[in-house]
């Protein structure tokens, strides 16, 4: 390493110090939030907020090769467990055998799997040849921003959803919801609260994503009043009861907030509430894992069986446990001893022209591209610079050959210039 990029890290590590709190899950239980795979940049949806370019329709899909090539390359930076997003555009828009094979490539090498995806092209039997493949999470993406008539509003929406968690129900598959907040659904928050704690017993996250300007959709910066904290609000009005926010920290805290919770006859009770309690955790117990996908009598098997072996935490564990079944002791009566884990999750998506170079360096959600990790944020500002770029594609036997993204046929003449070369010269 030269002495200008030892320095430079060692600029940016003190930089970020300050985010490496007791309470920061990462690099502790995980080494990076998680890392999108995009495998096509088609989409069968045209909306308002749009994250993809003007140009997306007319790439073609990267090679399964450079596919396979970057989920290595996720385990390399990351380590086996990563959490991976199959996404696009819409994945399901790839042949179906390639996506099927891409999740079991993604399974295989021992990455967390999930397929981020509208739903529109997500049959029940896609999904359930995707779970045979390994894939662990589906998450749909339905909101206003995407016209889906005859739907009008969010509520109007929840047809859609419900059919979706219909279609994953019994495939052994997380359903996780996307909805974007944006002006017009702001006010319709609470409620969507209420119909994904309804379904708890499938829906296993409900992630919240504020309005952000980047990409090709028509809608530009979000207004003043949407903002973390009042996204939280109207979480907790849903939830008829204020979260302990903070408490559990993932990545940057201007990104993220994280909420897991418990949910025993239509009730939310926050899962961590105590910061002190939930850091020493984080600190005795950072080589710990669980899969996402146990249920919650597996999961508190796993955090005992573990705390038992370490008789200074017993104390606590009592006075934990404890508390927990003072609060919610008489509605999981009332439940017949049913429980169920739901994580809501706020995201804070940064404006094209408005990067903090804090935060990208902070990042935990990162896509994968050809030259290694990128910030999702920062990827997004500059969208074409990486997926019109040409692509050097090695085959089985070695040879090599370049891959050029977007369709066009080149002119006889050949004076003429490329597209791609007009894009990225300006």
């Amino acid at each position: 390493m030269s002495k200008h990029n030892a320095s430079q890290m060692a600029t940016t590590e003190d930089r970020m110090a300050h985010l490496f709190t007791p309470n920061q899950v990462l690099g502790r239980l995980q080494t990076i939030g998680c890392v999108a795979v995009e495998i096509t940049q088609r989409c069968n949806l045209d909306c308002t907020l749009c994250y993809l370019s003007e140009h997306s329709q007319q790439v073609r899909d990267i090679p399964i090769s450079e596919v396979f090539k970057r989920l290595d390359a996720v385990v390399t930076h990351f380590g086996r467990g990563a959490h991976v997003q199959i996404t696009g555009g819409d994945p399901t828009l790839r042949k179906h055998k390639e996506l099927i094979e891409i999740v079991r490539y993604a399974s295989a090498i021992g990455l967390h799997t999930a397929m981020f995806t509208n739903g529109i092209a997500a049959s029940r039997q896609l999904l359930r040849k995707l779970a045979d493949a390994g894939l662990k999470d589906v998450a749909f993406h339905v909101d206003s921003t995407q016209r889906r008539e005859p739907y009008e509003t969010e509520e109007d929406l929840n047809q859609v959803r419900q059919e979706y968690i219909e279609r994953a129900r019994g495939l052994g598959l997380m359903v996780i919801f996307n909805t974007t907040v944006h002006r017009e659904n702001f006010a319709d928050v609470p409620k969507l609260v209420e119909f994904f704690t309804a379904n708890a017993d499938v829906v296993g996250l409900a992630s919240f994503q504020l309005q952000a300007e980047t990409g090709r959709g028509e809608w530009r910066s979000r207004d003043a009043e949407i903002s973390q904290k009042t996204v939280q609000e109207k979480l907790e009005q849903g939830v008829g009861k204020s979260l302990p926010w903070g408490v559990v920290q993932v990545g940057h805290t201007d990104c993220h907030s994280y909420m897991p919770t418990l949910v025993t006859n239509g009730e939310v009770y926050p899962l961590a509430t105590n910061l002190n309690f939930f850091s020493d955790f984080l600190n005795d117990f950072q080589g710990m894992a669980w899969d996402r996908l146990s249920g919650f009598t597996h999961v508190a098997g796993s955090f005992v069986s573990s705390v038992l072996n370490k008789p200074r935490w017993w104390p606590r564990l009592i006075g934990y446990l404890g508390a927990q079944l003072k609060d919610m002791g008489a509605d999981i009566v009332r439940s017949g001893g049913r429980v169920h884990k739901l994580t809501f999750f706020v995201q804070n998506f940064m404006d094209a022209e408005h990067l903090e170079q804090e935060r990208i360096d902070g990042c935990s959600f990162m896509v994968m591209t050809a030259d290694g990790p990128v910030s999702m944020c920062k990827h997004n500002a500059s969208r074409d610079e990486f997926i019109l770029k040409p692509i050097v594609v090695t085959a089985s036997d070695g040879s090599t050959a370049q891959f050029e993204p977007l369709k066009w046929t080149k002119p006889r003449d050949s004076n003429i210039s490329s597209p791609l070369s007009k894009i990225l010269t300006g």
